[in-house]
């Protein structure tokens, strides 16, 4: 457990919010996003809610903040699997089929990331102000340009089409993730009741898909 004491500079203050982010990172490992509340937070830093606020305004900033930072670590990783993973040599029929192959792997191992994107929109972009608000958004643009370059270094035939295939990336990453962990009532209901197996979406399978579709209609329009 973290012991504070009041941040007297720009240091100390970043030191106490990465490691509130840390313990929110902890947290997200044991739990999904609706489950992490400012109490639990604040009692696992040892820092009373009050001064909490003083780092990070809503429980919502905390996890938009984590969602930036989680991305990055992500993208830092990226490039060595896309190596890997996307053979330079192949047609791009190939090289398309491989690419949506070696993302879907990755974001498969990336809990976090999906969890946190699965709540983005619906959740974490509210409850913010207009500062965080556009602090946040930059951030995410930046992101998605950083995967859009990643992309277009090993399928420079999708040209421009690779920055709209990242924002759809992350788009759909999210909404697959939401509906591929069902609350325990729906697994419920899925298991007593087989016709309805086929809405719950297996998330390896459906990401590949919807990302080899997003490839050859981007593909194809050019």
């Amino acid at each position: 457990m973290t012991t504070f004491r009041r941040a007297r500079s720009a240091e100390q203050r970043e030191i106490r919010c990465q490691s509130i982010l840390d313990t929110a990172a902890a947290m997200l490992n044991e739990m999904p996003v609706n489950k992490i509340t400012l109490n639990e937070l604040s009692r696992r830093v040892n820092l009373a809610k009050s001064p909490l606020l003083r780092y990070f305004e809503s429980r919502e900033a905390i996890l938009l903040e984590l969602l930036d930072r989680t991305w990055q670590q992500w993208l830092a990783r990226l490039p060595e699997q896309l190596a890997v993973g996307v053979r330079a040599d192949d047609t791009v029929a190939e090289r398309g089929t491989q690419l949506a192959v070696t993302l879907t792997r990755s974001l498969s191992h990336e809990r976090a990331l999906c969890d946190l994107l699965a709540a983005q929109a619906g959740v974490l972009e509210h409850n913010v102000s207009t500062d965080v608000a556009i602090r946040y958004k930059h951030a995410a643009v930046n992101n998605v340009t950083t995967l859009a370059g990643l992309i277009r270094d090993h399928l420079p035939e999708l040209g421009d089409g690779a920055g709209q295939f990242s924002a759809q990336t992350i788009l759909v990453t999210g909404a697959i993730w939401a509906h591929s962990v069902p609350s325990a009532g729906m697994r419920a209901a899925y298991e007593i009741d087989p016709s309805l197996a086929e809405q719950h979406l297996d998330f390896t399978t459906t990401l590949q898909t919807m990302l080899t579709i997003l490839i050859v209609g981007i593909l194809a329009r050019r």
